[in-house]
């Protein structure tokens, strides 16, 4: 049993959490002595990069508290970092709490925790009181450096511990570590929150407010993530582009990425997400110059309606958008733009659709995220009528898909017989002979190699298309 919680706990971060750490720590050790092996730690992470990234961080934190990360669904701790951008990923989680409530039953050592952005929505958290009472802990997206603390609490009195953060508090820079999946690259946020509003998300509801880090720590951190052998970086944010406004001393996202291009050693910049409203000249400039940023630009439209646009609350209209994007290809001629477009937003006619399918001809994206809407409870959208009936929805999402894959495989095409740079990540999951990683813009590439040439970047021929990914050879 831990003992209650010292009046000499320190007050500062992040040596508080260190406490904590240590304390956690000397549980984990009597818990693997009581039962004459290793604690394990399983983190399934739902959504987007930004879980992911803050998942980096939880695992981190388990192993200083002595847990061994394990893949498997099943392990002695297992915590679900959650996604609520859509309804179903609410039910797919409830799912998973019905499978593990019956492993739990049958080893009374397993705890299990909810974190992430789900678990900022109170109808939520009150369905697991209520409902899935086994659950040991639940935290949201605010406080994620404190889940030692958290545990520490819950281990106290062996019950289902709450901890939510309605608002964000200040922005708590990274002191901890993180852990990453791949040595040869990491991710780094720049910014929390959203101030947009668009009426289909619930991000700005369950992440906050837009709030920026200091540039000087996002440098220190990719320095450190480079000494540590990265060389590619993504910077993380709901919003990119409207990094630094919150600052006391403002900058622009196009200083920042200037900036970081001065780091020695990195190689390759990646950025997500941008809005197109907050785009600026600065940017597509600092992007065209740079030897350092990828030659790829994830670009949302959404929707090519202007009358959807309008009701998605996006700030930009058909238009706008479409002179921008004839800017970034000016400027950029190889550049991969890439977007993402809901189908079936309520009100959709027809023409919306349309309209919607001549900007994907006219952009010529490289790759979409493509979407059918569903309703998002605590959304202005999921309140609006005339909702599309399904199978109106499935054949234009249906039609869709064939124009983008019909212009992505001519794109695609164009690319055979090039020799580019790829920085090679692992062994490919379907064929132990071959390697996979990625070109400047993102796309995958398989040829043959061993694991000698994981975290490598190198010449690579591009000798067959296969859609949205290449076969290549290595060129010596």
């Amino acid at each position: 049993m831990v003992e209650q919680i010292p009046v000499t706990a320190p007050e500062r971060e992040p040596e508080r959490q260190i406490f904590f750490i240590e304390k956690c720590k000397k549980w984990v050790q009597e818990e693997e002595t009581k039962l004459q092996r290793d604690l394990t730690v399983s983190i399934q992470t739902m959504g987007c990069q930004m879980n992911a990234r803050d998942s980096e961080k939880l695992l981190a934190i388990f192993e200083m508290m002595g847990y061994k990360p394990t893949e498997d669904a099943v392990a002695d701790f297992v915590l679900y970092n959650t996604c609520t951008v859509r309804e179903n990923a609410n039910q797919k989680l409830y799912g998973r709490l019905g499978y593990l409530k019956r492993q739990k039953s049958q080893n009374s050592h397993m705890k299990i925790g909810i974190c992430g952005c789900m678990m900022q929505e109170p109808t939520a958290v009150e369905k697991i009181r209520t409902s899935y009472p086994f659950v040991d802990l639940v935290f949201g997206t605010h406080n994620v450096y404190q889940l030692a603390e958290i545990f520490y609490h819950q281990l106290l009195n062996d019950v289902l511990y709450v901890d939510v953060w309605d608002k964000p508090g200040e922005v708590v820079e990274d002191h901890l570590p993180s852990v990453r999946k791949y040595p040869f690259k990491g991710s780094v946020n720049i910014a929390y929150g959203c101030d947009k509003f668009c009426t289909f998300c619930i991000v700005p509801h369950v992440r906050g407010r837009e709030r920026s880090r200091e540039p000087e720590e996002i440098l220190k951190e990719v320095k450190d993530l480079v000494k540590s052998g990265a060389k590619e970086v993504m910077l993380l944010g709901q919003n990119v582009n409207s990094y630094g406004k919150t600052l006391k001393n403002p900058i622009t996202f196009a200083k920042l990425l200037e900036m970081v291009e001065q780091v020695d050693g990195l190689e390759r910049i990646r950025f997500m997400t941008p809005h197109p409203k907050d785009i600026t000249d600065e940017m597509i400039d600092v992007m065209a110059k740079s030897k350092k940023i990828c030659n790829q630009l994830h670009f949302p439209l959404q929707s090519g309606s202007d009358r959807l646009l309008k009701k998605m609350n996006r700030h930009y209209t058909k238009k706008q958008y479409m002179d921008w994007v004839d800017k970034i290809k000016e400027k950029i001629p190889d550049v991969a733009l890439t977007t993402d477009i809901i189908v079936g937003f309520p009100g959709e006619t027809e023409e919306d659709f349309l309209e919607t399918m001549d900007v994907i001809r006219k952009a010529r994206y490289a790759s979409v995220y493509s979407f059918i809407y569903s309703k998002r409870t605590g959304t202005p959208a999921a309140k609006m009528p005339d909702q599309v009936p399904e199978d109106i929805i499935k054949d234009r999402f249906d039609r869709m898909l064939a124009e983008i894959h019909k212009i992505s495989a001519e794109i695609h095409k164009a690319g055979v017989g090039k020799v580019e740079e790829v920085l090679f990540e692992e062994i490919n999951a379907q064929d132990s002979t071959m390697i996979t990683g990625r070109l400047t813009n993102n796309d995958l590439v398989h040829c043959k190699g061993d694991a000698s040439l994981i975290g490598k970047i190198l010449p690579v021929k591009l000798t067959e298309s296969m859609g949205f990914y290449y076969i290549g050879e290595l060129v010596k």
